[in-house]
């Protein structure tokens, strides 16, 4: 929840539930707002006094959902627990958590044709715009034996695409997520230079890719939003691989340096525009034109219009095609953000003004990109398949216009059966097809 809009409506979504709750049944509230350090807020219902009328019903789980629950034998049964602390690569397996998703898994089978994957949790950082430490706890990250293992058994069931989540991907197999701890508010590094305590800092974000590429055969793997600060060139190379889904989504933030400083963030603005510039530019076999994405905050506590302009310039000459931008929020219902006190908050009426800026020139950009891609060949995973005929099969192309399918490109354009041309393959769910996007299709 990254604003107190955010909040409002999840709380709205909880209460309007709450009141069509019958009998026994129970409503289990997981996620960052239910957390701290990663296990069960005891403090949930002082922070959202709103959903304290409904404590009978409300049960508040960690991110091990055993863990507190007083209803254990809701939910699947797990083997061994150990704590997962800072530097502790841990299976997954071993914990009551990942036996619960393993259990999961199979049980969803079929339902879900694409797999999300933790492969590292929580945050050293402490961002002042940020809950994430005090929320899911300190940076811990999988072994890469432990995620080839579930990528491995979700392939064998006929998994296609898996995406790898996580706080701060790219800061897998590291000691922490701060690649400077020599001062509260670091000095930004170098373009694409990792510099750490006791000297440079590598990267293994690059080791992991390559490990799963090496001893699996699943088509797509697709990357959640990455934290630009362990990012090295070893990492674009990789991204290069035609198995590699060619969008990548930056945990950006601002544009401007001073923006960024305060912000508490391990990079400066020359840092960021070269590392989204280079992967932009990527060059693979495939010939599938990289797609990049971005979380954007407007309105931090001192960004002036010059700071704002920064961050508009940044936007519109690396050209990012796919926005996630929001207004900074002080987090005032429940748990504050550090800069939430900060002194020269900026006014509601101007972050609004600089959301909507930003959000045009995004939606420009994107469909910009989007016409450029007419005409050029993707593949598709298809993921929803209707017939509007129940007696047709679906295993037919889409000439027959009957068939009703969608999902995406490998670089994040939406593709259906009214604007992607099938080529070969069939019209099934679970199926890569490949065709060409074309807007006059229809």
């Amino acid at each position: 929840m990254v604003t107190d809009s955010a909040k409002r409506k999840w709380i709205k979504f909880v209460k309007d539930t709450a009141k069509e709750i019958q009998g026994e049944e129970k409503i289990f509230i997981s996620g960052c707002g239910a957390f701290k350090e990663g296990r069960a807020q005891n403090d949930f219902f002082e922070l959202y006094p709103e959903l304290a009328p409904y404590t009978s019903i409300i049960e508040v789980l960690g991110e091990d959902p055993e863990e507190g629950c007083p209803h254990p034998e809701l939910l699947p049964k797990g083997e061994g627990k150990k704590e997962v602390t800072s530097s502790t690569s841990l299976p997954l397996g071993e914990t009551e958590w990942g036996q619960k998703i393993k259990s999961l898994s199979s049980k969803l089978q079929g339902i879900y044709t694409k797999k999300f994957v933790l492969i590292q949790g929580g945050c050293d950082s402490f961002c002042t715009f940020c809950l994430t430490v005090k929320k899911r706890g300190r940076h811990y990250f999988r072994a890469k034996e432990d995620i080839l293992e579930e990528i491995c058994d979700f392939e064998k069931q006929g998994g296609k695409e898996v995406v790898l989540t996580g706080v701060n991907l790219s800061a897998w197999g590291l000691d922490t997520t701060i690649p400077s701890s020599h001062s509260q508010v670091p000095s930004p590094p170098s373009p694409l230079s990792l510099e750490g305590e006791g000297g440079k800092v590598k990267s293994r974000f690059s080791e992991l890719l390559r490990y799963l590429l090496d001893h699996t055969t699943i088509p797509r793997i697709r990357i959640s939003s990455l934290g630009p600060e362990f990012i090295d060139d070893a990492c674009l190379e990789i991204f290069k691989e035609t198995r590699i889904y060619p969008h990548f989504h930056y945990s950006v933030q601002s544009g401007s340096s001073a923006v960024l400083k305060s912000m508490a963030r391990h990079y400066d603005g020359p840092y960021i525009k070269e590392l989204l510039e280079k992967t932009k530019a990527l060059k693979r076999a495939d010939g599938i034109d990289v797609s990049l994405g971005a979380d954007i905050i407007v309105g931090f506590p001192w960004e002036s219009d010059t700071d704002f302009l920064d961050t508009y310039t940044l936007v519109k000459e690396v050209g990012i095609q796919k926005l996630h931008a929001f207004p900074f929020s002080a987090h005032e219902m429940g748990e504050s953000v550090p800069a939430g006190s900060f002194p020269n908050q900026v006014d509601e009426k101007v972050k609004k003004t600089r959301l909507k800026t930003l959000l045009d020139l995004g939606d420009e950009i994107r469909t910009a990109f989007i016409e450029s891609q007419q005409g050029k060949e993707f593949e598709v995973l298809i993921e929803s398949v209707k017939a509007t005929h129940p007696s047709m099969s679906t295993s037919l192309l889409n000439k027959e216009q009957e068939i009703q399918w969608k999902w995406w490109t490998q670089n994040y354009i939406e593709a259906h059966h009214e604007n992607f041309q099938i080529m070969s393959g069939e019209v099934k769910r679970n199926e890569i097809v490949r065709g060409r996007l074309n807007s006059n299709f229809m």
